[in-house]
């Protein structure tokens, strides 16, 4: 059975958390306070997930899905990700995160800051630009009418196609931006962030961003 290591437990991380293990996976879920303040979050998700630090979610992961304020991405383990895909959530808010010359002035994207912190991972981007109480909730059957679409971006072909087959477990269709420069399109401000749309909808508007 596949697990999957979930590093960050805020809002996304745990609405991952419930979407896996209800469609069969494994998950190990950490935070940044420590796994005793999980027993809440793993009581109510049930069996198969399971809460640690970060360092034994990366290290136990098959996949392995980065949730964590921007702020925080060095705090993330690098050598148990190595050679790992790496699904990365971020998204990128001043107030929160201070502000980041490179992204204010538009030179890198948050995915790509993740692929630099994990050079040996293959990093590519998911559920980046959906309410986390959508990801389990507005998921429809593989060819239904107006099924919500997804973006992701990778420098990678296998990850893309990884993304695409979680994307269709959870009831979403895909729309594959390119590669991890291209990820901005997605991201906070963009026509494609945070509102429900089909495969053309997104597709108009990834066409339509503007940096």
């Amino acid at each position: 059975m596949t697990t999957v290591g979930i590093i960050g437990a805020g809002n996304i991380g745990s609405a991952l958390a419930k979407g896996f293990t209800g469609l069969g996976y494994d998950v190990v879920i950490a935070n940044s306070r420590g796994p005793e303040t999980l027993s809440d979050l793993v009581a109510s998700v049930g069996e198969r997930a399971r809460a640690s630090t970060a360092q034994e979610a990366a290290e136990a992961g098959d996949i392995v899905v980065v949730t964590v304020p921007l702020k925080a991405i060095d705090a993330v383990p690098v050598a148990p990700l190595v050679g790992k895909t790496v699904l990365d959530t971020n998204n990128y808010y001043f107030e929160r995160d201070g502000h980041i010359a490179e992204l204010d002035d538009k030179k890198t994207t948050t995915s790509q800051m993740l692929q630099e912190h994990l050079p040996e991972s293959t990093v590519v981007k998911a559920f980046n630009h959906i309410p986390a109480a959508d990801i389990t909730t507005d998921g429809s059957p593989a060819g239904a009418e107006n099924r919500r679409a997804l973006a992701t971006s990778s420098e990678s072909d296998e990850a893309v196609a990884l993304v695409t087959r979680i994307y269709d477990e959870f009831g979403f269709d895909t729309v594959n931006v390119g590669p991890l420069s291209e990820s901005w399109r997605v991201e906070r401000d963009q026509p494609a962030y945070v509102v429900r749309q089909n495969r053309d909808e997104l597709e108009k508007n990834l066409a339509r961003a503007e940096r």
